[in-house]
């Protein structure tokens, strides 16, 4: 299925959690040349050369909330653009990421020990935007490792006076709920950027909202406009830092908590499809594996690494079709595939392999209503793809 170098299949560090894209971007937008030069420094590794566009942008007049969300941020999601598209390898990409996170540090701390009426000057809200006092706890959820949108998120509401808890990647649930009740702040803002973690999201929020404290989220991973948000019962969804941090102001100082059970939220659990899924991940995986080396003949020629690879691949498609029952979302699973067909046509990796994987799982779960749904759907979606191939597809 894959010949590809990137040891999962998942997107990768672009517009993530509570992440910004460049909205200001107009006629004029000054801070345009200082993104194509963040590019290029992150691009080429060059540490040094990205801390001297930021401080150059910091003297040119720039807010530092402006440089966190208009000009790191966008940088940001170009390097995930980048890998997608193949242009630059897994450890570019990485090491960009690095460099940006180095950056944000570097940049942070040179306003660390400011008074709080100065920091507010590099924000765009008056320094009152926060009341005096407010605590927030913002963390990553479980099993999400692309911290740097939430630490973003983090760095504005410092410089509008929140006082924050920045817990950062993978946080377990127990260890946070520990944390809210050691700390007790106002509110906690969770950050995902990969579906397959909203189980694990759902029980986070149910947890930290089951202790009194509200939960905003943020990130790729509650879907198109949050809608993954309102389903699993959060109390507020933002799209980006910017509307997180503004929505934060405008809330209550003690906003009331949604108490809720997971079954509550998603009734169609209890025909246990998503946990059956779920349960027998690595079966699946194993069938699926067994019957693409049979009738995918380009298998024959691979390496070990890329059968490794390809195992992962499948595994993802999995945890995909699992986290699309949970939700009962076929669309969920149909995005991820596209998105997969197109990371597959970059690498020059044939995408009409992912229709062997799906017939495989539609026999091996024929049985399962839901299921059956979600993989017929995206079997339709990619079956149309491949009658309109993408130029640059090998058939």
């Amino acid at each position: 299925m894959t010949a590809r170098t990137r040891a999962s299949l998942e997107p990768a560090g672009p517009v993530g959690p509570f992440a910004q894209t460049d909205r200001r971007a107009g006629p004029v937008d000054p801070l345009a040349p200082a993104r194509d030069q963040l590019w290029r420094d992150v691009r080429d590794g060059d540490e040094a050369g990205a801390l001297a566009t930021v401080r150059a942008a910091v003297e040119a007049g720039a807010g530092f909330e402006s440089v966190l969300l208009d000009l790191i941020a966008p940088v940001q999601a170009r390097v995930g653009v980048e890998w997608a598209a193949n242009r630059i390898s897994v450890a570019q990409e990485h090491a960009a990421t690095a460099i940006n996170e180095r950056v944000i540090t570097l940049t942070a701390g040179a306003h660390a020990h400011e008074p709080a009426h100065a920091r507010s000057a590099h924000t765009d809200r008056s320094p009152d935007g926060a009341p005096p006092g407010r605590r927030i706890t913002v963390a990553c959820v479980d099993g999400e490792w692309h911290a740097l949108p939430a630490r973003l998120l983090a760095e504005v509401l410092r410089l509008r006076g929140w006082q924050v808890d920045f817990l950062g990647a993978h946080t377990p649930t127990p260890h946070l709920v520990r944390h809210l009740h050691e700390y007790v702040p106002d509110v906690v803002a969770l950050s995902s950027s990969i579906p397959t973690n909203l189980p694990v999201a759902h029980a986070a929020l149910t947890a930290c909202q089951a202790v009194g404290v509200p939960v905003l989220v943020g990130g790729a991973a509650f879907g198109p406009g949050g809608r993954y948000a309102e389903v699993l019962g959060a109390d507020a969804w933002a799209g980006d830092a910017r509307d997180a941090a503004d929505l934060l102001e405008q809330a209550p100082a003690r906003p009331q908590v949604t108490l809720h059970q997971a079954v509550d939220d998603l009734p169609h659990l209890i025909d246990q499809e998503y946990s059956m899924v779920a349960r027998t991940r690595g079966e699946l995986v194993k069938e699926v594996l067994t019957e693409l080396e049979q009738l995918f003949p380009p298998m024959a020629r691979y390496t070990v690494q890329q059968r490794q690879h390809t195992a992962e691949d499948i595994a993802h498609i999995v945890d995909y079709l699992a986290t699309a029952l949970y939700l009962d979302d076929a669309e969920l699973f149909t995005r991820f595939l596209d998105w997969t067909a197109d990371i597959l046509t970059a690498r020059h990796v044939p995408a009409h392999s992912l229709l062997i994987a799906l017939d495989v799982l539609g026999r091996r779960l024929s049985d399962f209503p839901r299921a059956t749904r979600v993989l017929d759907t995206a079997r339709h979606a990619i079956g149309a793809r491949q009658a309109s191939p993408n130029p640059g597809e090998i058939a």
